[in-house]
């Protein structure tokens, strides 16, 4: 008897036209994923009754929850995918290749997708249809691979023994590095960059209808929130008097391989806390911000992510 082995699983992704319905087969994106989550549950309500003796009364079924998260590489095309359903469709520029992809917050209509989670051996496909994007976080270090995590909330799952994806497309992946990374303040390299998490999110609100299927009416977009954290090895006061004075500032991170191979996030109005300063013994003194960003006035929105690559499209294959 054949055992399912993540080493066999496979993702499928599309993007839906209507909420809720699966693409036709052979127009979903072949998906790298380190692990997934995302699946429906349906709990078991215990029974209140009485008059039936110690031995309880079979349970009810409560409503469907299907969400969950994705690790996704942070790459040079696959990434595109993720923004595209965190922040809407892209501008996109350049006739040929580089391509410039420009995801801007602040939208209010975000596409819906359908995700397969295949296990061939068993076989099991799990079709999870109405996902939104809820949020995406990462870290940035000196080392080690560069992963971010992707929140979805799906509107329910349907299960087969076959896929109803057909055959995927792939992308040829290219990961950045740790080490490609890079943190600027106002356009100018910020030193003494220990570490910094970045999350975004769209504060999905599910639409919790009554339904005789037990799933959700969507999930709609609410007030955005881009936040993290950097830690910083306390050389100069530059950030601390910016905590001080309460002045915003931009935040860029980004990952670069060159000047065609690109992804930079700006939070173009950081607010950062005035921050402790521990000494913990004898090393170096290290000091961590909690900033947030918000709407900049300038540029009429809260944050950018810039991906530059040779994918001239992130419509359905």
């Amino acid at each position: 008897m054949a055992r399912a082995q993540g080493a066999r699983a496979q993702m499928a992704l599309a993007f839906e036209s209507v909420y809720g319905t699966p693409p036709a087969a052979d127009s979903y994106w072949r998906m790298p994923f380190a692990s997934s989550s995302l699946g429906s549950e349906q709990p078991l309500l215990n029974s209140e009754l009485l008059g039936y003796g110690r031995d309880p009364l079979p349970p009810v079924r409560d409503a469907i929850t299907a969400d969950g998260d994705v690790s996704v590489p942070i790459d040079l095309r696959f990434l595109g995918i993720w923004l595209k359903a965190l922040f809407g469709a892209p501008t996109t520029t350049g006739a040929v290749a580089p391509f410039t992809h420009e995801f801007a917050s602040g939208g209010w209509v975000l596409p819906s997708m359908s995700i397969e989670i295949g296990m061939p051996d068993v076989p099991h496909y799990a079709m999870n249809a109405g996902c939104v994007a809820n949020s995406i976080s990462w870290t940035m270090q000196r080392s080690g691979l560069v992963t971010a995590t992707v929140n979805v909330i799906a509107q329910g799952e349907t299960t087969g023994a076959a896929s109803s994806a057909g055959t995927l497309t792939g992308l040829e992946l290219q990961r950045f590095g740790a080490f490609n990374g890079s943190v600027s303040r106002d356009g100018s390299q910020l030193g003494s960059i220990v570490s910094g998490e970045i999350t975004y999110s769209n504060n999905l609100d599910r639409i919790e209808t009554i339904r005789s299927d037990g799933m959700i009416d969507g999930a709609d977009p609410s007030v955005a929130a881009l936040t993290g954290s950097i830690n910083v090895r306390f050389a100069d006061t530059v950030l601390l008097d910016q905590a001080i004075a309460g002045d915003p500032c931009e935040l860029s991170f980004a990952y670069e391989i060159d000047a065609d191979r690109r992804f930079e996030l700006k939070a173009h109005a950081v607010y950062l806390p005035k921050a402790r300063l521990p000494l913990e013994g004898p090393g170096g003194v290290q000091a961590t911000f909690e900033w947030q960003s918000a709407l900049d006035t300038v540029t009429g929105r809260m944050a950018t992510a810039t991906l530059i690559n040779d994918q001239e499209t992130y419509d359905n294959p």
